[in-house]
């Protein structure tokens, strides 16, 4: 016969307390509950395990080498239960991850924050990567997630989506395309464009809405981050077109985003070891970059319905 945890729980609760009553104190239940159980034990072992006299709970002689093993068990369970909740809290582990710079710069802080929230004794590292760094970085299991935009086909990676967001044009503050609550491709092109190379894949993305509107592509300057691109903008030395998660603040000093009037869209992706099984700490981040972008997505729109009714 096996005890259970609940038995062995109330063997111990008798052995601590001396009495049912006592037992019962300590578990929080009624003391004719402990007596049953105790009954019941007892019949199942075939053995007595406690002998009463005047109400008092002592371990018979020939039961007495079972409850140091009982002590051992249930302290097992108890640093079981501690390891758990450690668990959950975060504690002891290190959580490593990944973004591209483009989310890295305004969602992803906002994710930590969710993901501090849940696990407040979480330690994590947070790299920062380019498109092509990806496929090492997760194979070679430097960290479980990356957040991308872009898709990237691997056999041993698998991309899941993370939201949707459009192409917003990037003014100097005081640039006369500022003024307007929608900017068209068509307009952009005749400014100085500052921009990622075309042949890097976010970089593509970006030359794509006017290649495939049939518009001309010449970068005067190129920068390697779109954070870069927008602090060159900020310095009246061009405009851009960036997605919308990065530019997803409002507070960006020196410059005005503006939607795009044709349609553009990029969707962002999170992209995970596909022979390794996800933490709990990577499924609540993925979640949390999900909401950041939903709500960053809202907003924006939320705010061109303001501009909009106030022209």
């Amino acid at each position: 016969m096996v005890l259970t945890l609940r038995q062995i729980e109330v063997i111990r609760a008798i052995m601590m307390a001396g009495t049912v009553k006592g037992a019962a104190d300590l578990l929080g239940v009624s003391a004719p509950g402990v007596s049953r159980a105790m009954k019941h034990t007892e019949a199942q072992l075939g053995i007595r395990l406690f002998s009463r006299r005047h109400g008092r709970f002592t371990p018979t002689s020939e039961a007495r080498g079972i409850f140091g093993q009982v002590n051992e068990v249930f302290a097992k369970v108890e640093n079981l239960q501690y390891s758990i909740e450690a668990l959950k809290r975060g504690q002891s582990s290190v959580f490593s991850f990944a973004s591209v710079p483009s989310i890295a710069q305004h969602i992803m802080p906002r994710a930590v924050a969710r993901l501090r929230r849940r696990f407040p004794e979480l330690r994590m590292n947070i790299n920062i990567l380019k498109i092509e760094e990806t496929v090492d970085y997760l194979l070679l299991k430097k960290g479980e997630v990356v957040a991308m935009s872009y898709k990237i086909d691997h056999p041993g990676l698998i991309s899941h989506p993370l939201g949707s967001g459009r192409l917003m044009a990037v003014l100097p503050e005081d640039h006369e395309l500022a003024r307007q609550h929608v900017v068209s491709l068509a307009q952009l092109v005749e400014q100085p464009l500052i921009g990622i190379d075309p042949s890097d894949p976010y970089g593509h993305i970006l030359s794509s809405a006017f290649t495939d509107n049939g518009l001309p592509y010449e970068l005067p300057i190129q920068a390697r981050f779109s954070h870069t691109v927008v602090a060159l903008v900020a310095a009246r030395l061009g405009v851009a077109l960036v997605d919308e998660f990065s530019v997803a603040t409002p507070h960006l000093p020196g410059v005005a985003v503006r939607p795009i009037s044709e349609e553009t869209a990029l969707t962002a992706y999170c992209v995970v070891n596909a022979e390794t099984p996800r933490s709990i700490f990577a499924d609540e981040l993925i979640a949390a970059l999900r909401s950041e972008m939903r709500s960053a997505t809202q907003a924006r729109r939320q705010a061109g319905v303001r501009e909009a009714s106030v022209e």
